[in-house]
């Protein structure tokens, strides 16, 4: 099943869909609004007038911008800011948030669409109770109740969430199972659903590495993840955007390519690595 238009971003909606009909799966484009128009246009005239056969399955929503490190780099010394220059950014990010460090994350090229999918995002550890709370109070600054999506390595997906079929852009909400929810709490709504994100190595690999690395100290391969920004501003889409997001809110780190920037300054040991 196919569906599109705004409608389509009601992800507790494609849930049901999914688990009440006999669709098999549902497939939601995740510029499902008015901004996807640009692609169908495109897609029109490249099958309908130019009678083009051939059709491509769209499953990575990393179309946007992206800033490479030496540009990065410049932007931070322009601000003064002091950084890190991470060898090893995932393994350094992932000791971040098992520490319960609420972290910027500022990488590849942009997402197309309303949801955060891993390279415009702020993440932390799901597996600490009041992490909702603390974000939605410190970081975003929006009502309490609001929840929180996780992301989860995609071939662990049926180990903590009853959904058999991916969810790459964060578009169909499902149960958290039973056994699960009290591991994973910050991203259990309180009907104890999840609006899920599978992340793929195949379309977002630094994303992916970062989530495993996590399941290695957590024994989690869930992140917490939501859009970064905070409410009634845009998403963030460039590094000055981003460091200005990271200075006006709670957060305590900020991921930008290889670059971290932290306001503790006592995070980083004399070498230069992370300590757990």
């Amino acid at each position: 099943m196919v569906i599109a238009g705004g409608v389509a971003l009601n992800s507790v909606v494609n849930g049901r869909l999914l688990r009440d009909t006999r669709f098999k799966n549902i497939y939601v484009m995740p510029g499902a609004g008015d901004n996807g128009t640009c692609i169908g246009a495109a897609y029109y005239l490249y099958n309908g007038i130019l009678q083009n056969s051939k059709r491509a399955h769209h499953d990575n929503a990393f179309i946007g911008t992206e800033y490479p490190n030496d540009h990065i780099q410049t932007v931070l010394d322009e601000c003064k800011l002091n950084y890190y220059k991470s060898a090893h950014v995932c393994k350094d990010t992932a000791k971040l948030l098992y520490k319960g460090k609420i972290v910027g994350w500022f990488q590849g090229r942009m997402e197309f669409g309303p949801r955060s999918l891993g390279n415009r995002s702020i993440l932390a550890n799901p597996t600490i109770n009041e992490m909702k709370d603390k974000i939605n109070a410190e970081v975003k600054h929006r009502e309490p109740y609001r929840p929180f999506a996780p992301s989860i390595l995609s071939e662990k997906c049926s180990e903590y969430f009853d959904i058999d079929v991916a969810s790459p852009f964060m578009l169909k909400v499902c149960d958290v199972k039973e056994d699960k929810q009290h591991i994973i709490p910050a991203i259990t709504h309180v009907d104890g659903t999840a609006r899920l994100q599978t992340v793929h190595s195949n379309t977002n690999s630094r994303y992916y590495e970062l989530i495993e690395e996590f399941g290695k100290l957590s024994g989690v391969p869930v992140i917490l993840n939501t859009s970064f920004n905070i409410m009634g501003e845009s998403i963030v889409e460039n590094p000055i955007a981003a460091i200005h997001c990271f200075f006006s809110t709670g957060l305590d780190s900020l991921v930008i390519g290889d670059y971290i920037i932290n306001k503790n300054d006592n995070t980083f040991t004399n070498e230069g690595t992370l300590s757990c």
